[in-house]
């Protein structure tokens, strides 16, 4: 299997079995794209984005792995609501910047990026609550 597959799945795995303020179910895919009336219940979504390397010596190169992670959810685009999903997306945030992934724990999260911290075309005309995460991993092969 692919390492960023497999890295994918540790991230996945890590999220499922983490404590968070809201319980999540999260799962891999290639193309998160669900209808809005499924919106209602909270989406984690873990999507494999980007490779990239560094050639360390002849041997070895440094590789940075991208991996998303979007919490979706249809709201009421109340101000605490909008603070609890925040919040959530900050705790995943603080997790995997300070957990190594139980599963494959040779790939540390060396970067996270929340920019926009979340998408105002989504809340004003789908009243749904988006924002994702890119975590970068990095691993010496």
């Amino acid at each position: 299997m692919a390492t960023i597959i497999q890295i994918a799945d540790a991230v996945v795995a890590q999220l499922n079995a983490a404590s968070f303020s809201q319980p999540l179910a999260a799962a891999r895919h290639y193309v998160p794209s669900f209808k809005l009336p499924d919106m209602q219940t909270l989406h984690v979504t873990v999507v494999p984005r980007g490779i990239s390397s560094v050639s360390l010596d002849r041997k070895r190169d440094t590789f940075s792995y991208e991996i998303d992670v979007a919490v979706q959810k249809k709201t009421d685009a109340e101000q605490a609501t909008l603070d609890a999903l925040m919040t959530l997306v900050e705790e995943i945030a603080d997790h995997f910047r300070t957990e190594p992934l139980a599963s494959f724990p040779d790939a540390r999260c060396r970067d996270v990026k929340n920019a926009p911290v979340f998408s105002q075309e989504h809340l004003d005309e789908l009243r749904q609550f988006t924002s994702v995460l890119t975590l970068t991993f990095r691993l010496v092969r």
